[in-house]
């Protein structure tokens, strides 16, 4: 069955940006599912989404002209974990050895093919990243992209993510290997010296976890 899209002339102001709330993750389990190569069980999925140190956020259609109203089209999904522990640790600014020092890793980033090109994905960016300037403690942002996804690539490039280096044969589908590009971003902050302690960077983000 082909997902029906957004009504021809709909106005796409009628698509909003929030925080994922418990009654989306059937919809999004779907969304995964029918976006990403591989499977995911719906704990998992859970624990990915709205587990602990998770935060997501989802694109939601209220216009799609079809009788029906409020349909999640695209949703990104991230953890904050300690800066030492992360993928990034040897690339970081001096200063982020600091025991408090965080980074976001970016999980999941999915948007139903009919809705592609609309600029949700890069909406949906611009959520973590706007959070992660507001974290004084967060010094980096990172995520996994497979290296023929050229799309990908030109939209993290674009919004100042650089390339740090290539995992060979990090994705593994049915038995095709391929692979990826470790992408980072370093979020500008308006006070540098400011420190906070992990539970209060946790108020940052909606929920304290993820559900609105």
């Amino acid at each position: 069955m082909v997902p029906q899209g957004p009504a021809s002339g709909s106005n796409y102001s009628k698509i909003s940006y929030r925080p994922v709330q418990l009654s989306d993750l059937e919809a999004l389990l779907q969304l995964h599912n029918d976006v990403f190569p591989t499977r995911c069980e719906s704990e998992s999925f859970q624990n990915a989404v709205i587990g602990h140190n998770a935060f997501s956020w989802v694109a939601v259609d209220h216009n799609r002209g079809d009788g029906k109203d409020d349909r999640v089209i695209g949703f990104v999904s991230a953890h904050m974990l300690p800066a030492k522990e992360s993928e990034v640790a040897d690339s970081l600014i001096s200063g982020s050895s600091d025991p408090q020092q965080s980074v976001i890793f970016i999980l999941m980033l999915g948007v139903t093919e009919t809705y592609r090109k609309l600029g949700i994905a890069t909406r949906l960016l611009h959520e973590v990243l706007k959070h992660a300037s507001k974290t004084p403690i967060c010094c980096a942002v990172y995520l996994h992209v497979a290296s023929y996804n050229i799309p990908a690539i030109q939209l993290y490039k674009k919004l100042s993510f650089k390339c740090l280096r290539t995992l060979r044969d990090y994705y593994d589908t049915n038995g095709q290997h391929d692979d990826a590009y470790l992408f980072v971003y370093f979020p500008p902050h308006p006070q540098p010296e400011l420190f906070i302690s992990w539970n209060e960077a946790l108020e940052f983000f909606p929920g304290g976890g993820g559900i609105g």
